[in-house]
């Protein structure tokens, strides 16, 4: 999705949650002087024309994951990371703003998983402490306009950043595993993004 289209919804998102976009842009500085990365083509390479699981950290991933429901490139929004591991699926690639994660993402990222790291106004503190310690294959993302190395590929949290990001990649097919907007335990900012995670995969044409 080009910046141009995104910067609307952006807009919209800031003002629902009462967002800084300057904060946002701020992080995104801070990311881009922490890493010189950029494995896009890598991930490009990864799930161009290829069928792509993506998985959200909803409660119902692991029992859709132990009925056999992943398959292809699979892709883990933060915490679903683990609840793979668990089930003994290693993920692809990770998206993550990194508030759920943990020491086994730095594991996976050397061998090979793609770490596709969110800086955002809320999460610089973690984005210091965390990016230093990834190496390729490393993309850092923001949600406010992209710039340098730092991407957009559309979407606001972990789970519909990474089907927006797959399908700007050329994903052949996406399947969604592990979300639930209709989650009604969540706290009510966690409600309102799934308010928003609806909306934005409705836009390119998934449900929630």
């Amino acid at each position: 999705m080009r910046y141009e289209e995104w910067e609307p919804l952006y807009h919209e998102i800031c003002e629902y949650f009462s967002f800084d976009p300057a904060e946002d842009e701020r992080a995104a500085v801070i990311a881009a002087k922490l890493s010189s990365a950029d494995s896009t083509v890598e991930l490009v390479n990864l799930i161009s024309g290829k069928p792509v699981t993506v998985c959200g950290n909803a409660p119902c991933l692991k029992s859709q994951v132990q009925a056999g429901g992943v398959s292809g490139v699979v892709i883990a929004a933060d915490a679903a990371a683990g609840v793979l591991l668990t089930c003994g699926v290693r993920p692809d690639v990770i998206v993550t703003d990194l508030d759920g994660i943990d020491e086994y993402a730095c594991d996976l990222n050397k061998s090979g998983t793609v770490m596709v790291v969110h800086a955002h106004g809320d999460n610089i503190p973690r984005v210091q402490a965390w990016v230093p310690r990834f190496c390729d294959p490393l993309i850092l993302t923001t949600q406010a306009r992209p710039f340098q190395n730092v991407h957009n590929f559309g979407g606001f949290s972990d789970g519909d950043r990474a089907v927006y990001m797959a399908q700007e990649c050329g994903a052949s097919s996406i399947h969604l595993l592990g979300f639930d907007c209709d989650d009604q335990t969540v706290t009510p900012v966690k409600k309102g993004k799934l308010i928003w995670a609806r909306r934005l995969l409705s836009e390119i044409g998934y449900d929630c």
